[in-house]
């Protein structure tokens, strides 16, 4: 298979998931595998539950009504109108631009690339030559492969398998082996897609997360905690530590914010910022950069994992304070990217970025230049998927 220009199907959570970061996720890989000249195509299942959210009733439903006017407006504002579909197996009929010419599309497809696992490889995906998935949640992914036989047997309809544990093969890396061959790649980001904007040097270090984004997970003795496990291991009063407004654009119902406010955190509704991708752009640009810490998984297996939304903070020259991973084996810290495995690394690094708040800032875009370019990115994932497994 030649690399050249190849019909590519992507495959994702836009329509059931309409939130500003996710779909910034999703769509640098269909801009990005666009401007490499590819014939790419968003496709989305509603799967056979009631996989939709509603952002303003912070509910489950089956009915996609919301999110395909959110995605259609969006697709149309970035000129991607013409190139998505939607199914939904409840009522077995295709939503979209492309509703009429979608089964066409997939069976001509040369690739799928599917994006963490969330749709189903339906009949009309099986033949295309190379199925691809991407793990966007290492040893997360692994231990749910290694436990529950519905998300091994979903794994396995792949041909090729792909991993934001970067970290994959090197030493220190402990991620559950689950027979899949991973191999290490990484967010792509449209660069032109972020422009730069001088940071307020005196602004807030903010992010955006989720309280208890999954269960706690358990494998061989081993237990891996959500980001609230992480956030609570000593990590609760840092702002009066450093003397400085931190703020949480928090989601989970079952989020402290009392106690978060009562420990000098600025706490906000995640839904604003998360609106859509422009609000999501905007609320980063607000900020003086980011301050997270990371789930329990990623950091105790070393994975290596990087997240896409500080890949955003970098791309609008916003430096990061976040959890090492395993990061720093592959990626550049010190400017730009400051690391921390403790609270008190976690406050020197917050200090440090606000008395060198210009040379960090160069940097953070610097590194998105030279590590996340889309265009690199996914010419790599490109040639890669069209080897032979």
């Amino acid at each position: 298979m030649s690399p050249e220009r190849l019909r590519i199907v992507l495959l994702g959570y836009l329509v059931r998931g309409p939130l500003g970061g996710l779909a910034w996720h999703h769509l640098q890989y269909l801009i990005g595998l666009s401007d490499l000249g590819h014939d790419a195509y968003f496709l989305e299942d509603s799967e056979d539950f009631a996989s939709c959210y509603l952002p303003d009733s912070n509910e489950m439903s089956s009915d996609p009504t919301f999110g395909l006017g959110w995605t259609g407006r969006i697709m149309d504002r970035l000129d991607l109108g013409a190139r998505w579909a939607y199914f939904d197996a409840h009522s077995s009929s295709w939503h979209g631009p492309c509703a009429q010419s979608a089964l066409e599309v997939c069976r001509s497809a040369d690739i799928v690339l599917d994006l963490s696992a969330v749709t189903p490889i339906r009949p009309w995906l099986l033949d295309a030559p190379v199925r691809a998935l991407v793990d966007t949640d290492p040893a997360i992914t692994q231990v749910a492969n290694l436990t529950d036989e519905w998300a091994r047997d979903r794994a396995a309809t792949h041909t090729h398998f792909f991993t934001f544990g970067s970290s994959v093969g090197t030493e220190g890396y402990s991620v559950p082996g689950d027979g899949f061959p991973w191999q290490p790649t990484r967010q792509p980001v449209t660069l032109e897609k972020w422009p730069v904007h001088p940071g307020p040097v005196d602004g807030r270090l903010t992010t955006i997360m989720q309280w208890e984004a999954h269960d706690p997970v358990e494998h061989d003795g081993r237990r891996f905690g959500p980001k609230r496990d992480s956030f609570m291991s000593g990590y609760l009063d840092l702002p009066r530590r450093v003397g400085r407004l931190l703020e949480l654009a928090v989601g989970s119902r079952s989020a402290p914010r009392d106690l978060l406010r009562d420990n000098g955190w600025v706490v906000v509704d995640p839904r604003g910022p998360s609106r859509d991708p422009l609000a999501y752009q905007d609320y980063i640009r607000s900020s003086a950069g980011e301050w997270s810490v990371a789930s329990e998984a990623y950091v105790a297996t070393r994975s290596g994992w990087f997240s896409e939304r500080s890949t955003a903070f970098l791309a609008s020259a916003r430096p990061v304070v976040v959890q090492d991973t395993g990061f720093s084996s592959w990626l550049p810290t010190g400017l730009g990217i400051i690391p921390f495995s403790s609270p008190d690394e976690a406050a020197a690094g917050i200090l440090d970025l606000y008395g060198r708040y210009r040379e960090h800032s160069c940097a953070a875009r610097r590194i998105v230049e030279e590590h996340f370019d889309a265009g690199t990115v996914l010419t790599d994932l490109v040639t890669r998927m069209a080897r032979t497994p």
